[in-house]
């Protein structure tokens, strides 16, 4: 079985038309088809069968079709370490990472890293879980950093640091005054909230469904410091992590708002698939995310 006719097959699976498929791969229709019997022939069965449209796969074709993504993936790896060793460097880094991570802990781990490996290549993605996570699978990312869910079978993960989504507003809101708040003293103010695809956003929501109440919801993006800042010189209530309400409380004069069951126990961590190959590079990243991570919780 050789490796070609595995890609070449994938071409004709994707296409799903011998002649579509030749001409995306600068070959002729005749030697694409001798690559197919020559795959057929070392598997010991049909992969694909003719139809008025083109062809379908067969059982085995499809099954076939699920192992190449992860093989491909395999020896993209293989060609990133091969090329890693033979030049000498360190390697390329791609991170994902959610606002909250880019805000507190990339700023510092990203000079550290450009200090330590000065011939990194460092390419950062911002984004919610819905769109970082499929990258990492489909190896578009090395790393992924964010508040996500449990981890798949196929995904490790180190947990960074603990923290608690929490309440919060300008010091001179009304319910900094009160010396008890409720869920529907809540729901009477305007909030300013991340985009509804972040999980602490999709937790918010349920804790309100479950008191069958709603958020007023004036405000709403992903940028974490614009959020702030707008909580702070207005009349809106936010959600983020208490260590960053802490960090800016004095500047911008915000305070947390407490109320009971609103407090969301969040574990930020990093993620990678199980079976990648992380250059150097990447391993230094993780070093350093570990080691600011801990100077933070040591701040808290």
């Amino acid at each position: 079985m050789e490796l070609r006719d595995i890609e070449y097959f994938a071409t004709v699976a994707e296409h799903g038309h011998l002649g579509r498929a030749a001409e995306a791969l600068g070959l002729s229709q005749p030697a694409l088809s001798k690559s197919l019997r020559r795959l057929e022939h070392a598997i010991g069965t049909k992969l694909v069968r003719r139809t008025p449209k083109g062809v379908e796969l067969t059982a085995a074709g499809t099954a076939l079709t699920a192992h190449v993504g992860r093989l491909r993936l395999a020896l993209r790896d293989v060609a990133h370490e091969v090329t890693d060793i033979g030049h000498g460097r360190a390697g390329m880094v791609r991170v994902g990472a959610n606002q909250f991570s880019i805000d507190l802990l990339l700023p510092s781990v990203c000079r550290a890293l450009l200090k330590d490996v000065p011939k990194v290549v460092l390419k950062l993605t911002a984004g919610g879980s819905d769109v970082l996570m499929p990258a990492l699978r489909g190896g578009k990312l090395d790393l992924v950093l964010g508040f996500f869910p449990a981890s798949a079978e196929d995904i490790a993960h180190e947990d960074l640091a603990t923290d608690e989504f929490v309440v919060h507003a300008a010091a001179n809101h009304r319910l900094a005054r009160l010396k008890r708040v409720t869920m529907e003293d809540l729901a009477r103010e305007r909030w300013a909230l991340g985009p509804a695809n972040v999980p602490d956003w999709q937790w918010l929501h349920r804790v309100f469904e479950q008191s069958r109440l709603q958020p007023r919801i004036a405000m709403e993006t992903s940028a974490t410091r614009l959020r702030l800042e707008a909580v702070a010189g207005s009349d809106l209530l936010g959600f983020a992590p208490r260590h960053l309400v802490r960090q800016v409380a004095e500047r911008l004069a915000l305070v947390e708002i407490r109320v009971k069951g609103m407090a969301w126990p969040c574990h930020l961590a990093v993620r990678y698939r199980k079976d990648a190959y992380l250059p150097p590079a990447a391993l230094r990243f993780i070093e350093l995310l570990k080691a600011t991570a801990k100077g933070i919780a040591h701040d808290s």
